[in-house]
């Protein structure tokens, strides 16, 4: 309840607050305005709700896919280090976006012309989707997903993808290196009302599939072993538990780039508030990723205004003091 809270406040706050400033009285009063109970100054309404309101709703979409997914990934792991970009799904969506940029012109002419603006969001979602049916199986042995192997594969598909990136990029022109670099550093500046639309289905439906797992995780902390004695089939948790958070988080690069330390972090959060029982970890690691990657973005809108900064860096700059402070504490 106490997070639930904090998150609509936080929400409201990213309504009024930016280069271009909105009361909170003025947000209550353009929102009654909207459903027809009050009137407003129009100028206030077009930046809420053409501007600011999409761009709100994509960070609380985006952050509860990288906490939700960051959550279920540590417990299939079993590894408090692990986050959805450990078994490559962030660096196999980046490679085929920076594909997509830098050779859009060249390879892709057909199908930018039937996807327009879209291609780059469907350019990473399949880079997303490809990183992770290679890992899962690579990891197979003798029909069965290896989670030791699966980590592995994570971290060679990782190398291998940052390689390609960095030739890619290598030869970009100079505007296409830029694109490349804004889109890497991860932003919700690009967020409008079709890319919501666009993207929430395949944000909600995995995260909401995430929750009916949390009992299963509980099992898999004690060991595969004790998992399979006590019922679970381990193997359909593995497969269903990454596929969910390749398709949530997937989505969530497709629109906003490469935004690091919420799926680490926010879990680590969340067990020292409340602690590790995933039923509840991974509820409260979808509303806190919301929230804290809402908060993020009103730093970045704020912090040298009318200039933004990328959010990625702002997610940077936060965790890594934050990280290293659990790191010590629970040393």
């Amino acid at each position: 309840m106490v997070l639930t809270s904090t998150l609509l406040a936080v929400a409201l706050l990213s309504l009024s607050l930016g280069a271009y400033y909105i009361a909170i009285d003025d947000v209550w009063r353009l929102i009654l305005e909207k459903i027809g109970m009050a009137t407003s100054d129009s100028l206030d309404g077009d930046v809420l709700f053409v501007v600011r309101t999409p761009r709100v709703l994509l960070g609380l979409l985006v952050g509860a896919a990288l906490g939700g997914a960051g959550a279920a990934v540590q417990g299939i792991f079993r590894n408090p280090l692990a986050d959805p970009g450990l078994i490559g799904i962030s660096a196999g969506a980046s490679l085929f976006a920076v594909l997509v940029i830098a050779f859009e012109s060249i390879l892709f002419v057909g199908l930018s012309q039937l996807f327009g603006h879209y291609l780059l969001i469907l350019g990473s979602f399949v880079g997303a989707g490809l990183t992770a049916f290679m890992v899962y199986r690579l990891s197979l042995k003798e029909g069965r997903p290896q989670v030791t192997t699966m980590l592995l594969a994570g971290i060679a598909i990782n190398g291998l993808a940052g390689a390609l990136t960095g030739l890619t990029t290598y030869m970009a022109t100079e505007q296409q290196l830029r694109t490349i670099t804004f889109w890497m550093l991860g932003s919700l500046g690009g967020a409008t009302w079709e890319s919501v639309a666009a993207v929430t289905p395949f944000i909600i439906l995995p995260v909401f599939g995430m929750l009916f797992f949390g009992k299963a995780l509980n099992a898999f902390a004690l060991g595969e072993t004790q998992a399979d004695l006590l019922g679970m089939r381990t193997d359909n948790v593995k497969l269903w538990v990454v596929t969910l958070g390749t398709l949530a988080v997937g989505a969530a690069v497709a629109v906003s780039g490469i935004i690091g330390f919420v799926g680490l972090l926010v879990p680590h959060t969340v067990r020292l508030m409340g602690g590790a029982d995933n039923r509840y970890v991974l509820v409260a690691s979808i509303i806190m990723g919301s929230m804290v990657l809402t908060l993020a973005d009103v730093l970045c809108r704020t912090l040298a205004a009318p200039i933004e900064l990328p959010i990625g860096v702002i997610t940077a700059l936060l965790g890594t003091p934050v990280f290293l402070y659990i790191l010590i504490k629970e040393r």
